[in-house]
């Protein structure tokens, strides 16, 4: 155990003993923070009691601070994350009560703890007992989530704003096949009371007068059948307007399932475009907090459940909505009163529905985040398959993909338990509704109050209803579903860019590459990485920024290439705030070579064209050749239309990096940005990029890491960076001569190179 950790350990049961003095006794819910209310790792002590949320941490003269919160007050408990920095907040209806910070270290313990919070109501009491799929608590594993709403999905709207006319269209059919539907029932009404009633009635006469024998009482049915003066003609014209009418409203259904299919799917591409252009503006500090399986999953799984939900579910709702209604109406047309004691069991329903309604949306949340955690393991595993089988790691992966497939397990048990509830007591309660139909509907009969034919009608329109009433009960899963999905897309649409565009931007054509930092700092969540750094670089310099890993390096190339926006200070170039410019317009400007350098899945010529995909064949072979990639590139078998694996993977180190400047050539940047470009590659792989790197310099304005200090020799000038200032500023010879750091620096690379030579 490191002294640090010890020290952590007392602190923390520092603080419990506080607690527990203060209070009595440790309370079962607490939440450890590893950072106190000045960001530093002292930590704080939270805790939840039956009526308030209590705070401890150690203050400055050696003692305790407590702070004791009524949990009557807080209306809101939430944590968020930035750049590896979470805050824990809790407000009132108008005022902030308490805030606390915390790393990403513990953020899945205050995602617990805040689920707490949320399910146990201010007196502390727990759910509800006795419905399906609470028993036994809440698995372990799971992970919390915000509580999604349905509303959530009204959001959506504005995806089809583009897209009225077939919106437009597909109520207009939606309208017109429900009306139609309708029809059937409604003819049962005459062809009972009308025609098969009198009819009937009729034949008994004739049948149970006794004065006829059995001829006289055959040919009397027969004269009234070809009568005139017998109804049953009209069954043909009754019967052929309800297959009329069943017609009418399948080619009805089918146009209007086909124009909201195609309207669905528009709005979810509308939606899956919006989401991806929507990350490409969010900072890297977004991306390196986030699983890109987890991404993935939201612009795939999740449109593609939304655009089910619209395509079918919201489709049939709406159809069943207006059904119920139509069907409602006839009801109380035909007898408002057999319809108000049939429809009485519908409260019933809905308050059934209104119970489960809230554990099912958190259960499809969960569930949703649950497969994003199996989608962004495959996302780990499948690419990193060769370090998987070098380190003899496939059962542990095997395990884990196991575990995880479990919680998936878990979280859909806890939801089908409830949704199997839900259904069947749906379908009994309406089952219950027409067993009332029939039962008050007989004795409205025999009380002579309605005919049977209005009886029938009248079942048949119930039977619609209370079939209705079920299937929309079903659909209730797949909404659930869909606000899942749509609140975690809406998660990354409502996320805001970390390095924005101005309202009113500079516009910039063109740049000279004058680079000048002015007391420029920078904070990663609470760690300082640089802290006022003042630098002017000149147009056309090429400038080396050295120093002790952790010095900032890195750090300070991103922020000139804006990846991030500096936490104090401005970055200028050509004396103009890069915050006042356009991304787009300032980084066209930039030519950037990685230490690890990323290839798409494609051909080597689209690779080198990147930056420009309308670059010709002869510009992408004169970048080539300048990058010195042109010869091995003829001797793959395919030469420039060769397919380069994923990530590049079927190259070689040395190969990716060449195209990877060959890329950075054909842009023609006037800044351009080299991070430890040749720090991966061996000596004579090494010589090759430095030839080169040395064509790609001349003229442009360079800011270059280099792990290998011999290779910024060439450099105009070097900047020295220690704990994130600038320690030593001069050229290669200068700084030797000073005998600081760099000379150090440098002493320990020339002795680490003799003692690799020796070995």
């Amino acid at each position: 155990m490191t002294g640090k950790e010890h020290g952590t350990r007392n602190s923390r049961e520092a603080l419990q003993q506080a607690l527990a003095r203060t209070l009595g006794s440790l309370p079962a819910r607490t939440l450890w923070l590893d950072l106190d209310s000045r960001r530093r790792f002292r930590g704080t002590l939270l805790a939840l009691t039956a009526g308030e949320l209590v705070a401890v941490e150690a203050d400055d003269g050696g003692g305790v601070d407590i702070r004791r919160l009524s949990r009557s007050d807080i209306v809101e408990l939430a944590g968020r994350d930035r750049a590896g920095l979470g805050t824990l907040e809790a407000r009132s209806r108008d005022r902030l009560l308490g805030r606390w910070h915390y790393t990403v270290a513990v953020a899945r313990d205050v995602g617990r703890f805040v689920e707490d919070f949320r399910r146990h109501g201010p007196e502390g009491e727990g759910a509800a007992p006795g419905m399906p799929g609470e028993e036994g608590g809440e698995p372990e594993d799971l992970v919390p989530v915000e509580k999604p709403r349905v509303g959530v999905l009204f959001r959506l709207l504005p995806f089809a704003r583009p897209h009225l006319a077939s919106l437009a269209l597909g109520v207009l059919l939606t309208l017109a096949s429900t009306g139609i539907g309708l029809v059937p029932p409604l003819l049962t009404w005459p062809l009972v009371d009308e025609v098969l009633t009198p009819y009937q009635e009729q034949t008994r006469g004739i049948r149970e007068d006794a004065s006829k024998s059995p001829e006289e009482v055959r040919q009397s049915l027969e004269t009234l059948r070809e009568s005139g003066t017998s109804t049953f003609g009209r069954v043909p014209w009754l019967l052929a307007g309800m297959l009329g009418a069943a017609v009418a409203a399948w080619l009805l259904s089918w146009a209007q399932g086909w124009v909201l299919a195609s309207l669905s799917e528009r709005v979810s591409a509308g939606l899956r475009n919006r989401t991806y252009a929507h990350l490409q503006t969010l900072s890297i500090d977004y991306f390196t907090a986030r699983r890109t399986g987890d991404l993935v999953s939201r612009i795939s799984s999740d449109t593609d459940r939304i655009c089910y939900f619209l395509s079918d579910t919201l489709t049939d709702f709406t159809t069943d909505l207006l059904m119920l209604v139509g069907s409602a109406g006839m009801l109380f047309y035909m007898d408002p009163v057999l319809a108000a004691a049939t429809l009485g069991t519908l409260p019933m329903v809905f308050l059934t529905t209104w119970a489960t309604r809230k554990r099912l949306s958190e259960g499809f949340l969960r569930s949703s985040r649950t497969w994003a955690e199996m989608t962004a393991m495959l996302a780990d595993t499948i690419p990193g398959i060769k370090v998987v089988k070098a380190f003899a790691q496939e059962r542990r992966e095997v395990r884990r993909f196991e575990e995880a497939n479990a919680r998936i397990v878990a979280t859909n048990n806890q939801v089908n338990r409830l949704w199997t509830f839900l259904w069947p007591t749906v379908g009994m309660v309406n089952q219950l509704g027409v067993v009332v139909a029939w039962a008050f509907g007989a004795w409205r009969v025999w009380d002579q109050q309605i005919t049977v034919g209005v009886l029938t009608a009248f079942l048949a329109y119930i039977a619609r209803f209370y079939s209705r009433i079920e299937a929309m009960t079903r659909m209730g899963g797949s909404t659930q579903r869909a606000a899942a999905s749509a609140q975690r897309i809406f998660e990354v649409l409502d996320r805001t860019p970390g390095v924005p565009d101005p309202p009113r931007p500079v516009a910039v054509s063109s740049i000279r590459g004058e680079v000048e930092l002015d007391r420029v700092g920078f904070r990663y969540g609470s760690r300082r990485v640089l802290e006022d750094v003042t630098l002017r670089i000149r147009p056309g310099e090429m400038v080396g920024i050295v120093g002790p890993t952790g010095a900032g390096k890195t750090t300070l190339l991103d922020l000139i290439c804006r990846f991030r926006d500096p936490t104090e200070g401005t970055i200028r170039v050509d004396g103009i705030d890069l915050r006042s410019m356009t991304v787009l317009d300032y980084r066209r400007h930039i030519g950037i070579v990685l230490q690890e350098p990323f290839l798409f899945y494609g051909t080597i010529a689209d690779n080198i064209a990147y930056g420009r995909p309308e670059a010709t064949r002869d510009e992408i072979v004169a970048a080539a050749r300048a990058a010195r990639a042109h010869d091995f590139i003829l001797q793959l078998p395919e030469g420039y239309d060769s397919i380069v694996g994923e990530r590049g993977q079927t190259l070689s180190g040395g190969e990716r990096q060449r195209i990877s400047i060959a890329r950075a050539i054909l842009i023609d940047p006037r800044i351009l940005v080299l991070d430890e470009a040749t720090s991966s590659v061996d000596t004579r792989t090494e010589m090759e990029i430095q030839e080169a790197l040395d064509h790609l310099v001349q003229g442009r304005t360079t800011i270059a890491i280099a792990h290998r200090l011999s290779t910024l020799r060439k450099a105009d000038r070097l900047v020295v960076l220690e704990g994130g200032r600038v320690v030593e500023e001069g050229t290669h010879e200068a700084l030797l001569a000073g005998g600081g750091l760099y000379k150090t620096l440098w002493e320990a690379q020339v002795h680490q190179e003799e003692q690799r030579r020796k070995a």
